[in-house]
């Protein structure tokens, strides 16, 4: 639903450039806009569906977004480690994360070890780990080796996580640490809360591999053309992919969740994932 300035023009032939609103500011400096188009789109979507925006973000670099449509009931971030309620994370799911990565994935320190082991300063510009669950760098593309991104990701399966490259980031994430995950809870609260009807279905969008689950899981998802689902070609039953990339498929796509909302036949509003 966000870009960067370059990204948000990408696919954009409509001579509207100039129509675009920022909604994430970081140290005083303008950094992700979103087209005005898409921001009324994701305003009015959220006024007739349960919308609960989801990202691999820390709660900290979410809560910088001003993303049309809040107040959010739930929100995930952490790339599904943190379910925000009301604004606020809810520790007992982050406890529970924890203790499934605990049982099933290596420690964070191992991985960040090796990732630095395995990075140069040639073509790693800066090496982070977020909210103290997973890695990532901010690498160079035009001179990071071509193997690294396989022959890392080879290493960390066997251990229990996985790499994802996205733009200018390459991510080290816990198996266990999956969006689905958190979707399926948020679900199951909602349907016990009586907000949602037990047989609404779940609608999905995203554009990196670490989406991937979340939109197989999901009852039907679109991703953009464009991002890393798109380099890979990645595919799964019934997907859609929109025509058009950049800040012109965040409008696609809520079109589509507007159309297929409301021909699901649901008597309650259904759920409708955004990333």
């Amino acid at each position: 639903m966000i870009y960067s300035a370059a990204a948000l023009a990408e696919g954009r032939t409509d001579g509207q450039d100039d129509d675009v609103r920022c909604v994430e500011y970081y140290e005083g400096a303008p950094l992700s806009y979103m087209t005005a188009r898409a921001a009324d789109l994701l305003t009015s979507l959220a006024s007739e569906v349960v919308v609960v925006p989801t990202t691999t973000r820390t709660v900290e670099q979410f809560r910088r977004i001003a993303l049309p449509g809040a107040p959010w009931r739930h929100a995930i971030t952490t790339n599904g480690a943190t379910i925000l309620v009301d604004g606020e994370p809810d520790l007992d799911w982050r406890r529970a994360v924890e203790d499934a990565v605990a049982g099933s994935a290596v420690p964070l320190a191992e991985v960040t070890a090796e990732m630095t082991r395995r990075g140069d300063d040639s073509w790693v510009l800066t090496q982070r780990t977020a909210d103290d669950l997973f890695c990532y760098l901010v690498v160079n593309v035009e001179t990071m080796p071509e193997d690294f991104v396989d022959e890392f990701a080879h290493w960390c399966t066997e251990r229990g996580w996985g790499v994802s490259r996205q733009g200018r980031k390459v991510y080290a994430m816990p198996d266990a640490v999956c969006k689905s995950h958190a979707v399926a809870e948020v679900r199951r609260r909602c349907v016990n809360a009586g907000t949602l009807e037990a047989t609404a279905p779940v609608l999905a969008a995203g554009d990196g591999a670490l989406d991937a689950e979340m939109l197989r899981a999901a009852t039907a998802a679109i991703r953009p053309r464009h991002g890393e689902l798109e380099l890979l070609q990645w595919d799964a039953p019934g997907l859609v992919v929109t025509e058009r990339s950049g800040g012109a498929a965040s409008e696609e796509i809520l079109h589509w969740f507007r159309a297929t909302a409301g021909t699901s036949g649901s008597a309650a509003a259904p759920p409708t994932h955004v990333r």
